[in-house]
């Protein structure tokens, strides 16, 4: 998808650059630091949903942002073979905070073109979201295994080690992990992630 970085509710866009962590999605506090999940563009498979508002009625969306939601569905419906296109819109409503449409757009996307690790990371986050931790968890796994260099889809997946499944470290030996690959990796509330294990070990 076509995302500049950039700040918006919250979320720090990754999409131009190539290895740098994303949105800045759900913030956890452990020892006074802040720990952000990254989004990168993603997609996710389909889950039933109940019938969503209308583009316009969403809380968190602008005018622009239902306008695109609209034209978006018109060309996944005339052409549903338009990957970019489903992961697009996957990416409206996963920065509108509408986890569930985002799944399954991202579904669709991944089902066309399935070896796209951003997709699939922000798949990971979407499951985190609605409090599918393990299905996060085999999302992130598949996103490294795609790209094992994929830095949002290793900090996001020791964000749910740490935050959702209670372990600390399974969590640390995951960004220790990161930090071999990317030395320099930055957690969304821009410490080094290097700074934030040392934190870690030394309040364990």
């Amino acid at each position: 998808m076509t995302k500049n970085a950039n700040t918006m509710d919250g979320y720090v866009k990754k999409q131009t650059m190539l290895m740098v962590m994303l949105v800045a999605f759900l913030i956890g506090f452990f020892s006074g630091a802040v720990f952000a999940v990254y989004k990168t563009p993603s997609q996710m498979p389909v889950q039933k949903m109940a019938a969503a508002p209308q583009p316009h009625n969403h809380p968190t969306m602008t005018e622009e942002q239902a306008a695109k939601i609209l034209e978006l569905e018109r060309i996944t419906s005339q052409n549903p073979d338009n990957a970019e296109a489903w992961a697009n819109l996957g990416n409206i409503y996963f920065d509108t905070d509408n986890s569930e449409k985002a799944i399954v757009a991202y579904t669709k996307s991944l089902a066309i073109k399935p070896d796209d690790p951003n997709v699939i990371t922000d798949m990971g986050v979407m499951y985190r979201k609605v409090g599918k931790f393990d299905e996060a968890m085999k999302t992130f796994d598949r996103a490294i295994q795609v790209d094992p260099r994929a830095q949002a889809a290793r900090f996001n997946k020791g964000i749910v080690l740490m935050h959702d499944l209670n372990d600390a470290e399974s969590a640390i030996k995951e960004w220790e992990e990161l930090v071999k690959i990317h030395p320099n990796a930055m957690a969304a509330n821009g410490q080094s992630v290097a700074s934030l294990i040392a934190k870690m070990k030394t309040n364990q």
